[in-house]
């Protein structure tokens, strides 16, 4: 059943170490049937309830599934063997299409932004106790949110997008809740949500967001949660127009009860206006970071949401880090206040480049997608092969593998430092890297 390897430990947390190291060593491989508790504990010389909180923790961890009598197995995509293993090594001397960052070049000088924060610290320090959101900053984000139709609701900070969307997910969830999620989708929130040890069912995504249909189906058959990339969804470039957001709205209205989490990635990245969801259930999350746009050192979202849940957020806050540092909430202020960035300017010089690729490989007869943002998904047939043909021809592209569950396979381009003079060239090589290989003929 195991092969070689033998699962030790004579505790709880011994046995389920066991289990995980040799998951992510590759010893335990996916799929693999793990032994019936009692056959287990008998084999370690342990009590079988010892065995059934081994089983339990990894269930929770997302490494194992129990499927009744069928047994438990390692998880198809365990938490253990994420997909950040599923990135292509990028040689030197090749174009590196894959990383997903912004354009340094677009992004704001941070020298006097937090020479500014600095200088307001030696004023006045923050110490233990104080308030965890810079005031100066609650009040500017929520003069955004409440321009862009986001329902009212209180703001707190964290420490970038992922960790808003986990502090929401375990504040109302519990270990085998499902989610619904984009398929494809954000590889992070696809690794992050069985790791909390809950179920995804995927949602399918066009170029205005995730399909009702789809979205319906899974509320209905139980997922408790939908994660909703608003614009500029990673990797598909997808963008919810006001059409798909009514009919988005209609679906959640009738599951009153879902938790719904909002993630604006294209914010002040994207020339498209933003259509939130927010509103129609109990409980929502809407969460804006300033990575894209400011910097992704900087480790700052804003979150707003119910009363309920952000007080939820808060309060686990208090328990672990206390609160994201002041001093850069003050550089992130000096940064809005200053008008670093200037939005429009920004989003023009990703949409040229989007654009351009995208209407490049149309003329070779190969169709891509992406709305907004900074990358363009493309549909490939084969997809390891097309990323290794790639590779070969000198440029680096993201594997599909690492943002599907079951979505059609694809490659991800990021085209945010794509010059002009590249786009042709790259276009080609994507043509001839899908391109079915000749026939061969023999005689």
């Amino acid at each position: 059943m195991l092969g070689e390897y033998r699962i030790e430990g004579r505790r709880a947390a011994e046995i389920a170490s066991s289990v995980e190291r040799a998951v992510g060593s590759g010893e335990l491989e996916p799929g693999q049937l793990l032994p019936p508790m009692r056959e287990l504990a008998a084999e370690l010389g342990v009590n079988p309830n010892t065995v059934a909180a081994a089983y339990r923790t990894l269930r929770e961890r997302g490494v194992i599934e129990t499927a009744g009598r069928r047994g438990s197995r390692v998880r198809s995509k365990p938490a253990t063997t994420g997909r950040e293993y599923l990135r292509v090594d990028v040689p030197e001397g090749v174009r590196d299409l894959a990383d997903g960052n912004p354009d340094p070049a677009l992004l704001p000088p941070l020298v006097k932004a937090f020479a500014a924060a600095a200088e307001q610290g030696d004023r006045d320090p923050v110490l233990y106790g104080r308030a965890p959101v810079e005031p100066e900053l609650a009040r500017i984000a929520r003069a955004d949110l409440d321009t862009d139709g986001v329902p009212d609701g209180p703001v707190t900070v964290t420490s970038g997008s992922l960790d808003a969307i986990e502090r929401v997910l375990a504040a109302h969830l519990r270990p085998g809740d499902t989610v619904a999620v984009e398929d494809p989708g954000w590889g992070s929130v696809l690794d992050l949500v069985p790791a909390l040890g809950l179920r995804t069912v995927p949602v399918g995504v066009d170029d205005e967001g995730p399909l009702p249909g789809d979205v319906r189906r899974a509320l209905e058959a139980g997922a408790r949660s939908l994660i909703v990339t608003d614009r500029a969804q990673n990797p598909t470039g997808a963008a919810v127009t006001a059409t798909r957001a009514r009919a988005l709205r209609s679906v959640l209205a009738d599951h009153p009860g879902t938790l719904l989490i909002e993630d604006d990635h294209g914010y002040r990245i994207v020339d498209q206006p933003l259509h939130p969801l927010a509103g129609v259930t109990h409980h929502w999350a809407f969460v804006r970071s300033v990575a894209k746009a400011y910097g992704p050192d900087l480790r700052l979202a804003v979150l707003t949401g119910d009363a309920v849940t952000v007080d939820r957020v808060r309060g686990r806050q208090r328990l672990g880090p206390g609160w994201v540092s002041r001093l850069v909430q003050r550089a992130v202020v000096r940064l809005w206040a200053d008008g670093a960035v200037d939005a429009r300017a920004v989003a023009g010089a990703y949409g040229r480049r989007r654009d351009a690729l995208i209407g490049a490989l149309a003329e070779r007869g190969v169709a891509a997608q992406g709305r907004s943002g900074m990358n363009v998904w493309v549909p490939v047939p084969d997809e390891t092969g097309a990323v290794s043909r790639l590779l070969h021809a000198g440029w680096a592209v993201a594997p599909g593998a690492r943002f599907r569950l079951s979505a059609p396979s694809g490659i991800r381009i990021t085209v945010s430092t794509l010059t002009e003079d590249e786009t042709g060239p790259v276009a080609d090589a994507v043509a001839s890297a899908i391109r079915p290989a000749p026939a061969r003929r023999y005689v």
